[in-house]
């Protein structure tokens, strides 16, 4: 019999969810003032980073890409450094180098690091398949340990640290596709998508005219690093953790698991990284809604982002113009979700019950 999830076992617990939704409130009130819409992308940026996680942004330029980052980086009070990723960019323009330093009194010399731009909390890595592969591989250490080795000393970088990477889905001449090892690195890959009729009306009378916003400052860097600890400490009931996992089983087409439209259209899935990530997402997705267990919905909220970069599709679903997303889409239909919605309506009763 699946596990029951586990309700708050204490007021602190309860207090800090509460603290979190209200965090989630006032980033997104702060961020309304500079930037129109993209909800779902504001949404899915704060749960990669209560995870801890990366993200690629896909969309087309003027989409206001790199200004939603660096006014989140400044109204979460973080350090922020723009890479602008290039053909010629090399590795120490990023991570830094070591250089001579001579001592005027003694003549003495020494070598010391001059640290890169990766040393911020927040790194947007813009335009990131424009550079060579050697040159992209040196955020992968960064990002998975955070620390860059050089000249054999390994250096911390600055917590939280946040690579935010953009690419452009238009022109692709002159450009290095990100290997599948690195992609598999991100937490998500979010889709930058056009305004509606509305929110361009709003963005072109607002930048066309005299703007003055103060932003305030939501969370510092120790607040987020609490609540990064907060969100990985919402318990999990075993049937949702294998509801995560078939979606990344059923995506392999080698799996007895795999349905056949997989069978058809894909040539490789989702390792089990993407269970990981889907789970992590869908405990953030359930505390920023100030909600202490996660539900099968909160899982198929964030297949998207997760999978969308994972699932490589072949010829056939190429020739009929078949994307990851609408496999996805068939899988969501496809995987039953259980026996869950009893277990959630009682928690709903008591979730924020004061313990006796």
């Amino acid at each position: 019999m699946a596990s029951d999830p586990i309700p708050p076992s204490s007021a602190e617990e309860i207090a800090a969810i509460e603290q979190l939704a209200k965090a989630r409130q006032a980033i997104e009130e702060q961020l309304a003032k500079v930037v129109v819409g993209q909800k779902r992308v504001v949404e899915e940026l704060l749960m990669a980073l209560f995870c801890r996680g990366h993200c690629i942004l896909e969309g087309v330029p003027g989409l206001a890409k790199t200004l939603m980052i660096n006014t989140l980086a400044h109204t979460l009070s973080l350090s922020f450094s723009r890479i602008q990723f290039t053909p010629d960019l090399m590795p120490s323009d990023i991570i830094g180098t070591e250089v001579i330093e001579e001592d005027k009194t003694t003549g003495s010399r020494q070598l010391r690091f001059m640290k890169g731009p990766v040393f911020a909390n927040c790194i947007l890595a813009d335009e990131i398949n424009r550079t060579p592969p050697k040159t992209q591989a040196a955020l992968l250490e960064a990002m998975q340990e955070h620390q860059v080795s050089v000249g054999g000393f390994q250096h911390r970088l600055p917590q939280p640290f946040f690579v935010l990477a953009t690419q452009n889905p238009i022109e692709q001449e002159g450009t290095y596709p990100l290997p599948e090892a690195q992609l598999d690195r991100f937490m998500f890959k979010i889709i930058v998508d056009y305004p509606s009729e509305e929110e361009e009306f709003q963005i072109v009378k607002t930048t066309t005219s005299v703007m003055n916003v103060e932003q305030e400052y939501t969370l510092s860097a120790r607040d987020i690093l609490s609540l990064q600890n907060i969100v990985r400490r919402v318990p999990c009931a075993d049937h949702i953790l294998r509801y995560a996992m078939r979606f990344a089983r059923s995506s392999r087409p080698k799996s007895s698991e795999a349905p056949t439209f997989i069978k058809d259209y894909v040539s490789w899935g989702a390792g089990p990284r993407a269970s990981q990530f889907i789970i992590l997402a869908a405990k953030a997705k359930a505390a920023l809604a100030g909600r202490y267990y996660v539900s099968t919905d909160d899982i198929r909220s964030v297949t998207h982002p997760v999978l969308r970069h994972r699932i490589l599709t072949n010829f056939n679903a190429e020739a009929e113009g078949i994307n990851s997303d609408q496999i996805i889409e068939w899988l969501i239909r496809d995987i039953p979700r259980g026996q869950e919605s009893a277990v959630e309506a009682s928690l709903d009763k008591r979730i924020f019950a004061a313990p006796e």
